[in-house]
């Protein structure tokens, strides 16, 4: 994956944290620290996106749409 430089700044405390990690061989170098943190996250993010799309969901009626699939005859069914 490509990748490309950026520039932040961090609070001095947040360093001395994220030094200590790399320091203790949790992470090869600060910026692996950081790329893993970003994607945790996003990805945490993204899940409580899902999460709350789901949560509008009626269930009564997925469940209803998920048995009338069920009920038709497996002949009717296109063979793969």
């Amino acid at each position: 994956m490509r990748k490309a430089k950026i520039a932040i700044t961090l609070d001095k405390n947040s360093i001395s944290r994220l030094d200590h990690l790399v320091h203790a061989n949790i992470f090869l170098n600060r910026s692996q620290a950081i790329q893993e943190a970003v994607d945790e996250k996003i990805e945490r993010l993204e899940r409580h996106r899902l999460a709350k799309e789901c949560a509008k969901l009626d269930s009564a009626f997925e469940k209803a749409m998920a048995e009338e699939g069920l009920s038709e005859d497996l002949s009717e069914w296109p063979e793969y």
